[in-house]
Protein backbone atom coordinates (compact mmCIF):
# COMPACT_ATOMS: atom_id res chain seq x y z
CA UNK A 1 0.00 0.00 0.00
CA UNK A 2 1.23 3.37 -0.84
CA UNK A 3 0.05 7.05 -0.46
CA UNK A 4 1.13 9.88 -2.87
CA UNK A 5 0.57 13.34 -2.54
CA UNK A 6 -0.36 15.07 -5.56
CA UNK A 7 0.42 18.71 -4.74
CA UNK A 8 4.14 17.96 -4.63
CA UNK A 9 6.13 19.28 -7.43
CA UNK A 10 7.81 15.62 -7.22
CA UNK A 11 4.89 13.69 -7.89
CA UNK A 12 3.72 14.94 -10.88
CA UNK A 13 4.38 13.03 -13.22
CA UNK A 14 3.57 9.69 -11.44
CA UNK A 15 -0.23 11.58 -10.59
CA UNK A 16 -0.37 12.55 -14.63
CA UNK A 17 0.22 8.98 -15.54
CA UNK A 18 -2.52 7.59 -13.30
CA UNK A 19 -4.69 10.21 -14.31
CA UNK A 20 -5.74 11.58 -10.85
CA UNK A 21 -8.19 14.44 -10.93
CA UNK A 22 -9.92 13.98 -8.06
CA UNK A 23 -9.49 13.47 -3.55
CA UNK A 24 -9.56 10.73 -3.19
CA UNK A 25 -8.40 8.90 -5.79
CA UNK A 26 -8.07 5.25 -4.53
CA UNK A 27 -6.62 2.27 -7.37
CA UNK A 28 -6.49 -1.23 -6.64
CA UNK A 29 -3.70 -3.83 -8.14
CA UNK A 30 -1.02 -5.78 -7.92
CA UNK A 31 2.40 -4.07 -7.00
CA UNK A 32 4.35 -4.78 -10.34
CA UNK A 33 1.37 -3.06 -12.11
CA UNK A 34 1.98 0.27 -10.91
CA UNK A 35 5.32 -0.24 -10.74
CA UNK A 36 5.32 -0.57 -15.00
CA UNK A 37 1.97 0.28 -15.95
CA UNK A 38 -0.09 3.97 -17.37
CA UNK A 39 -3.17 3.51 -16.10
CA UNK A 40 -6.43 4.42 -17.90
CA UNK A 41 -9.93 4.68 -16.77
CA UNK A 42 -11.50 3.80 -20.47
CA UNK A 43 -9.48 0.63 -20.32
CA UNK A 44 -11.62 -2.24 -19.80
CA UNK A 45 -9.23 -5.38 -19.14
CA UNK A 46 -6.55 -2.87 -17.19
CA UNK A 47 -5.50 -5.02 -13.46
CA UNK A 48 -5.15 -1.47 -11.96
CA UNK A 49 -9.12 -0.62 -10.95
CA UNK A 50 -10.53 2.35 -9.64
CA UNK A 51 -12.31 2.02 -6.08
CA UNK A 52 -15.63 3.93 -6.52
CA UNK A 53 -16.91 3.36 -3.44
CA UNK A 54 -14.32 4.50 -0.70
CA UNK A 55 -15.53 7.30 1.28
CA UNK A 56 -15.90 6.17 4.63
CA UNK A 57 -14.09 2.78 6.28
CA UNK A 58 -17.09 0.91 6.00
CA UNK A 59 -17.87 1.24 1.82
CA UNK A 60 -13.69 0.72 1.68
CA UNK A 61 -13.63 -2.38 3.47
CA UNK A 62 -16.69 -3.72 1.72
CA UNK A 63 -15.13 -2.99 -1.66
CA UNK A 64 -12.34 -4.87 -0.72
CA UNK A 65 -13.58 -7.79 0.79
CA UNK A 66 -15.52 -8.03 -2.06
CA UNK A 67 -12.85 -8.15 -4.25
CA UNK A 68 -10.66 -10.42 -2.16
CA UNK A 69 -13.93 -12.72 -1.59
CA UNK A 70 -13.16 -12.11 2.17
CA UNK A 71 -15.04 -11.13 5.75
CA UNK A 72 -12.80 -8.44 7.23
CA UNK A 73 -14.71 -5.97 9.42
CA UNK A 74 -13.69 -3.17 11.46
CA UNK A 75 -13.81 -4.99 14.89
CA UNK A 76 -11.57 -7.49 13.83
CA UNK A 77 -8.74 -7.89 16.43
CA UNK A 78 -5.68 -8.79 14.82
CA UNK A 79 -4.24 -4.62 14.26
CA UNK A 80 -3.67 -3.79 10.85
CA UNK A 81 -0.25 -2.46 11.03
CA UNK A 82 0.76 -5.97 12.68
CA UNK A 83 3.78 -6.04 10.03
CA UNK A 84 5.35 -3.17 10.93
CA UNK A 85 5.23 -4.03 14.62
CA UNK A 86 9.46 -4.26 15.99
CA UNK A 87 10.81 -7.02 15.03
CA UNK A 88 12.70 -8.03 18.24
CA UNK A 89 12.21 -5.24 21.37
CA UNK A 90 15.06 -5.85 23.11
CA UNK A 91 17.00 -5.03 19.85
CA UNK A 92 18.89 -1.79 21.16
CA UNK A 93 19.14 -0.26 17.46
CA UNK A 94 15.07 -0.15 17.99
CA UNK A 95 15.13 2.81 19.94
CA UNK A 96 16.55 4.90 16.80
CA UNK A 97 13.08 4.93 15.66
CA UNK A 98 11.85 6.48 18.57
CA UNK A 99 12.28 9.62 17.87
CA UNK A 100 9.60 9.85 15.69
CA UNK A 101 7.21 8.88 17.93
CA UNK A 102 8.18 11.60 20.49
CA UNK A 103 7.94 13.94 17.53
CA UNK A 104 4.21 12.54 16.93
CA UNK A 105 3.55 12.38 21.42
CA UNK A 106 4.53 15.83 21.22
CA UNK A 107 2.32 17.05 18.66
CA UNK A 108 -0.47 14.57 19.87
CA UNK A 109 0.02 16.32 24.10
CA UNK A 110 -0.35 19.54 22.78
CA UNK A 111 -3.26 18.36 20.25
CA UNK A 112 -4.82 16.87 23.04
CA UNK A 113 -4.08 20.46 25.34
CA UNK A 114 -5.76 22.81 22.88
CA UNK A 115 -8.70 20.23 21.64
CA UNK A 116 -10.13 20.00 25.64
CA UNK A 117 -9.08 23.94 26.51
CA UNK A 118 -7.13 22.97 28.96
CA UNK A 119 -5.19 26.05 29.47
CA UNK A 120 -6.05 28.36 32.11
CA UNK A 121 -4.68 31.07 33.92
CA UNK A 122 -3.85 28.88 37.13
CA UNK A 123 -1.70 26.39 34.67
CA UNK A 124 -0.15 28.58 32.23
CA UNK A 125 2.96 28.70 33.84
CA UNK A 126 3.87 24.98 34.34
CA UNK A 127 3.00 24.68 30.11
CA UNK A 128 5.30 27.58 29.92
CA UNK A 129 8.31 25.68 31.75
CA UNK A 130 7.87 23.04 30.12
CA UNK A 131 8.21 24.51 26.68
CA UNK A 132 11.36 26.25 28.01
CA UNK A 133 12.26 23.12 28.68
CA UNK A 134 11.64 21.62 24.74
CA UNK A 135 13.33 24.27 23.28
CA UNK A 136 16.70 23.99 25.07
CA UNK A 137 16.23 19.32 25.15
CA UNK A 138 13.69 18.31 22.46
CA UNK A 139 15.88 15.50 21.04
CA UNK A 140 14.33 16.79 17.80
CA UNK A 141 15.20 19.89 15.73
CA UNK A 142 11.85 20.94 14.53
CA UNK A 143 9.88 20.09 18.01
CA UNK A 144 12.84 22.62 19.60
CA UNK A 145 11.74 24.83 16.84
CA UNK A 146 8.29 24.76 17.26
CA UNK A 147 8.13 24.99 20.74
CA UNK A 148 10.29 28.00 20.77
CA UNK A 149 8.13 29.91 17.99
CA UNK A 150 4.88 28.72 20.66
CA UNK A 151 6.82 30.26 23.41
CA UNK A 152 7.30 33.53 22.32
CA UNK A 153 3.93 33.83 20.98
CA UNK A 154 2.45 32.51 23.81
CA UNK A 155 1.13 35.84 25.29
CA UNK A 156 -0.45 36.69 22.11
CA UNK A 157 -2.62 33.22 22.38
CA UNK A 158 -3.36 33.12 26.21
CA UNK A 159 -2.77 36.21 28.15
CA UNK A 160 -2.14 36.24 31.49
CA UNK A 161 -5.40 38.04 32.61
CA UNK A 162 -7.69 35.39 30.28
CA UNK A 163 -10.83 34.62 31.68
CA UNK A 164 -12.03 31.80 30.36
CA UNK A 165 -15.68 32.69 31.34
CA UNK A 166 -15.67 35.42 29.44
CA UNK A 167 -17.07 35.95 26.06
CA UNK A 168 -13.82 37.14 25.07
CA UNK A 169 -11.66 35.06 26.31
CA UNK A 170 -13.76 31.79 25.21
CA UNK A 171 -13.75 33.26 21.37
CA UNK A 172 -9.81 32.65 21.65
CA UNK A 173 -9.71 29.81 22.80
CA UNK A 174 -11.24 28.26 19.87
CA UNK A 175 -9.97 30.27 17.38
CA UNK A 176 -6.46 29.22 18.82
CA UNK A 177 -8.02 25.35 18.98
CA UNK A 178 -8.89 25.82 15.01
CA UNK A 179 -5.35 26.90 14.34
CA UNK A 180 -2.75 24.78 13.34
CA UNK A 181 -0.24 25.11 15.82
CA UNK A 182 2.33 22.63 14.05
CA UNK A 183 4.69 22.50 16.87
CA UNK A 184 7.04 19.93 15.62
CA UNK A 185 6.25 20.65 11.48
CA UNK A 186 3.66 20.08 9.22
CA UNK A 187 4.70 16.58 8.89
CA UNK A 188 3.23 16.01 12.15
CA UNK A 189 1.44 14.50 13.31
CA UNK A 190 1.36 11.48 10.91
CA UNK A 191 -1.43 9.09 12.27
CA UNK A 192 1.13 6.55 12.89
CA UNK A 193 4.04 5.39 15.99
CA UNK A 194 6.76 3.10 14.78
CA UNK A 195 8.95 2.19 18.17
CA UNK A 196 5.88 2.68 20.44
CA UNK A 197 3.70 0.62 17.79
CA UNK A 198 1.40 -1.95 19.81
CA UNK A 199 -0.09 -5.54 18.70
CA UNK A 200 -3.55 -3.76 19.48
CA UNK A 201 -4.63 -0.09 18.09
CA UNK A 202 -4.85 0.84 22.29
CA UNK A 203 -1.96 0.10 23.86
CA UNK A 204 1.19 1.28 23.56
CA UNK A 205 1.24 4.68 21.17
CA UNK A 206 1.01 8.02 23.39
CA UNK A 207 1.63 7.03 26.56
CA UNK A 208 4.95 5.19 25.32
CA UNK A 209 6.26 8.28 23.03
CA UNK A 210 5.65 10.44 26.20
CA UNK A 211 8.06 8.51 28.64
CA UNK A 212 10.74 8.10 25.97
CA UNK A 213 10.28 11.97 25.75
CA UNK A 214 10.70 12.16 29.41
CA UNK A 215 13.65 9.84 29.58
CA UNK A 216 15.16 11.42 26.43
CA UNK A 217 15.11 14.87 28.47
CA UNK A 218 16.63 13.75 31.81
CA UNK A 219 19.83 12.99 30.26
CA UNK A 220 20.12 15.92 28.01
CA UNK A 221 20.51 18.68 30.99
CA UNK A 222 23.18 19.73 32.58
CA UNK A 223 23.28 19.59 36.64
CA UNK A 224 21.99 22.28 37.55
CA UNK A 225 18.50 22.05 35.54
CA UNK A 226 17.63 18.75 37.23
CA UNK A 227 15.40 20.23 39.85
CA UNK A 228 13.42 22.56 37.56
CA UNK A 229 13.18 19.69 34.86
CA UNK A 230 11.60 17.56 37.60
CA UNK A 231 9.36 20.37 38.98
CA UNK A 232 8.06 21.24 35.31
CA UNK A 233 7.60 17.62 33.96
CA UNK A 234 5.49 16.69 37.45
CA UNK A 235 3.79 20.27 36.83
CA UNK A 236 2.82 19.16 33.26
CA UNK A 237 1.70 15.24 33.75
CA UNK A 238 -0.10 16.80 36.83
CA UNK A 239 -1.84 19.86 34.85
CA UNK A 240 -2.58 18.51 31.05
CA UNK A 241 -2.15 14.72 30.87
CA UNK A 242 -5.97 13.72 30.01
CA UNK A 243 -5.97 10.05 32.16
CA UNK A 244 -7.05 10.88 36.02
CA UNK A 245 -5.81 8.05 37.40
CA UNK A 246 -2.27 7.99 35.69
CA UNK A 247 -1.77 11.57 36.49
CA UNK A 248 -3.13 11.16 40.02
CA UNK A 249 -0.35 8.18 40.06
CA UNK A 250 2.61 10.34 39.22
CA UNK A 251 1.93 13.32 41.09
CA UNK A 252 1.84 11.03 44.32
CA UNK A 253 5.40 9.76 43.51
CA UNK A 254 6.48 13.41 42.26
CA UNK A 255 5.28 14.36 45.90
CA UNK A 256 6.91 11.76 47.79
CA UNK A 257 10.51 13.34 46.28
CA UNK A 258 11.65 15.04 49.89
CA UNK A 259 14.87 16.43 48.78
CA UNK A 260 15.79 18.50 45.22
CA UNK A 261 17.84 16.93 43.06
CA UNK A 262 21.27 18.10 42.45
CA UNK A 263 22.32 15.98 39.11
CA UNK A 264 20.76 14.73 35.79
CA UNK A 265 22.16 11.36 36.87
CA UNK A 266 19.91 11.65 40.52
CA UNK A 267 16.94 12.74 37.90
CA UNK A 268 17.42 10.13 35.27
CA UNK A 269 17.58 7.69 37.81
CA UNK A 270 14.71 8.99 39.77
CA UNK A 271 12.32 8.73 35.99
CA UNK A 272 13.41 5.29 35.28
CA UNK A 273 12.72 3.97 39.54
CA UNK A 274 9.65 5.54 38.49
CA UNK A 275 8.77 4.41 35.08
CA UNK A 276 9.56 0.69 36.70
CA UNK A 277 7.16 0.96 39.49
CA UNK A 278 4.49 2.04 36.92
CA UNK A 279 5.39 -0.66 35.11
CA UNK A 280 5.09 -3.27 38.15
CA UNK A 281 1.68 -1.40 39.41
CA UNK A 282 0.38 -2.37 35.67
CA UNK A 283 1.86 -5.77 35.52
CA UNK A 284 -1.18 -6.59 38.27
CA UNK A 285 -4.03 -4.53 36.28
CA UNK A 286 -3.26 -6.39 33.13
CA UNK A 287 -3.02 -9.63 34.29
CA UNK A 288 -6.04 -9.28 36.15
CA UNK A 289 -8.46 -7.62 33.32
CA UNK A 290 -6.91 -9.10 30.77
CA UNK A 291 -5.78 -5.60 29.14
CA UNK A 292 -2.23 -5.71 28.44
CA UNK A 293 -0.35 -6.08 25.03
CA UNK A 294 0.62 -9.59 24.48
CA UNK A 295 3.62 -8.48 22.39
CA UNK A 296 4.60 -6.64 24.57
CA UNK A 297 4.16 -7.29 28.25
CA UNK A 298 5.35 -4.93 31.00
CA UNK A 299 8.15 -5.79 32.32
CA UNK A 300 11.38 -4.73 34.50
CA UNK A 301 13.17 -2.15 32.51
CA UNK A 302 15.95 -2.66 31.35
CA UNK A 303 15.14 -5.94 30.36
CA UNK A 304 19.23 -8.22 31.24
CA UNK A 305 19.34 -8.52 26.88
CA UNK A 306 19.48 -4.68 26.47
CA UNK A 307 22.06 -4.12 29.53
CA UNK A 308 23.24 -7.32 31.37
CA UNK A 309 25.77 -5.18 33.00
CA UNK A 310 23.20 -3.03 35.00
CA UNK A 311 22.14 -6.49 36.66
CA UNK A 312 24.54 -7.13 40.04
CA UNK A 313 23.24 -10.34 40.12
CA UNK A 314 20.59 -12.62 37.79
CA UNK A 315 18.68 -13.58 40.90
CA UNK A 316 15.43 -11.30 41.60
CA UNK A 317 13.95 -11.86 45.24
CA UNK A 318 10.55 -11.48 45.78
CA UNK A 319 10.59 -8.89 42.50
CA UNK A 320 13.38 -6.95 43.93
CA UNK A 321 17.06 -6.79 41.21
CA UNK A 322 19.93 -5.71 42.45
CA UNK A 323 20.38 -3.05 40.06
CA UNK A 324 23.77 -1.79 39.24
CA UNK A 325 23.00 2.52 39.03
CA UNK A 326 25.74 3.77 37.42
CA UNK A 327 25.81 1.28 34.46
CA UNK A 328 22.23 2.00 34.67
CA UNK A 329 22.92 5.37 33.92
CA UNK A 330 25.09 4.88 31.69
CA UNK A 331 22.89 2.65 29.62
CA UNK A 332 20.03 5.54 30.36
CA UNK A 333 22.50 8.16 28.61
CA UNK A 334 23.73 6.04 25.75
CA UNK A 335 19.98 4.81 24.82
CA UNK A 336 18.11 7.93 24.78
CA UNK A 337 20.67 10.23 24.31
CA UNK A 338 23.47 9.01 21.79
CA UNK A 339 21.40 7.08 19.83
CA UNK A 340 18.50 9.80 19.35
CA UNK A 341 21.60 12.38 18.14
CA UNK A 342 23.35 10.38 16.12
CA UNK A 343 19.84 8.51 13.64
CA UNK A 344 18.23 11.94 13.70
CA UNK A 345 21.11 13.75 12.61
CA UNK A 346 21.62 11.29 10.07
CA UNK A 347 17.78 11.41 9.05
CA UNK A 348 17.77 15.25 8.86
CA UNK A 349 20.45 15.74 6.70
CA UNK A 350 19.18 13.26 3.88
CA UNK A 351 15.81 15.04 4.06
CA UNK A 352 17.72 18.00 3.76
CA UNK A 353 19.57 16.92 1.13
CA UNK A 354 16.66 15.60 -0.83
CA UNK A 355 14.82 19.35 -0.48
CA UNK A 356 17.38 20.89 -2.20
CA UNK A 357 17.68 18.35 -5.10
CA UNK A 358 13.86 18.59 -5.47
CA UNK A 359 14.78 22.93 -5.61
CA UNK A 360 17.19 22.65 -8.01
CA UNK A 361 15.38 20.49 -10.52
CA UNK A 362 12.16 22.14 -10.13
CA UNK A 363 13.33 25.58 -10.33
CA UNK A 364 15.00 27.76 -12.60
CA UNK A 365 15.74 30.93 -10.29
CA UNK A 366 18.38 31.47 -8.29
CA UNK A 367 16.30 32.68 -5.65
CA UNK A 368 14.85 29.09 -5.00
CA UNK A 369 18.51 27.87 -3.67
CA UNK A 370 17.29 30.46 -0.63
CA UNK A 371 14.76 28.00 0.42
CA UNK A 372 16.68 25.16 2.14
CA UNK A 373 19.08 27.50 3.20
CA UNK A 374 16.21 29.23 5.10
CA UNK A 375 15.19 26.09 6.67
CA UNK A 376 18.29 25.49 7.46
CA UNK A 377 18.85 28.58 9.25
CA UNK A 378 15.85 27.96 11.17
CA UNK A 379 16.81 24.91 12.83
CA UNK A 380 20.03 26.36 13.49
CA UNK A 381 18.72 29.13 15.39
CA UNK A 382 16.12 26.78 16.83
CA UNK A 383 19.08 24.66 18.33
CA UNK A 384 20.99 27.87 20.05
CA UNK A 385 21.08 27.61 23.82
CA UNK A 386 17.59 28.60 25.67
CA UNK A 387 19.70 31.07 27.77
CA UNK A 388 19.44 33.50 24.18
CA UNK A 389 16.20 32.40 23.87
CA UNK A 390 14.89 33.27 27.39
CA UNK A 391 16.52 36.78 27.40
CA UNK A 392 14.35 37.51 23.75
CA UNK A 393 11.30 35.45 25.39
CA UNK A 394 11.61 38.28 28.38
CA UNK A 395 12.36 41.16 26.26
CA UNK A 396 8.59 40.37 24.25
CA UNK A 397 6.96 40.37 27.12
CA UNK A 398 8.57 43.76 28.26
CA UNK A 399 7.61 45.13 25.31
CA UNK A 400 4.17 43.88 24.73
CA UNK A 401 3.39 45.63 28.92
CA UNK A 402 5.11 48.82 27.40
CA UNK A 403 2.46 48.64 24.72
CA UNK A 404 -0.70 47.87 26.99
CA UNK A 405 0.76 50.78 29.27
CA UNK A 406 1.01 53.13 26.66
CA UNK A 407 -2.03 52.66 25.10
Amino acid sequence: MARVDCASKVNIDLCNRFSVDHYPFLLWGPPTKFASAKWDSKQENSEIKLIDDGRTAERLLKWINNQMKSSFSLEDKKYENENMLPKNASDPEQIVQAIYDVEEATSHALQIILEHKMIKPKNRDALIRFLQILVAHHPSKRCRRGSAELLINFDDHWPSNLSLSSQEGSRLLESVAEENHWICGKEVPRGYWLFCRGSKSETRGFSCGLWVLMHSLTVRIGDGESQSTFTSICDFIHNFFICEECRKHFYEMCSSVSAPFKSARELSLWLWSTHNKVNVRLMKEEKDLGTGDPSFPKVTWPPNQLCPSCYRSSKITDGAVDWNEDEVYQFLVNYYGKKFVSSYKETYMESLQQEKKIVSEDSSTSNAASVPIGAALGVAIASCTFGALACFWRAQQKNRKQRKNWN
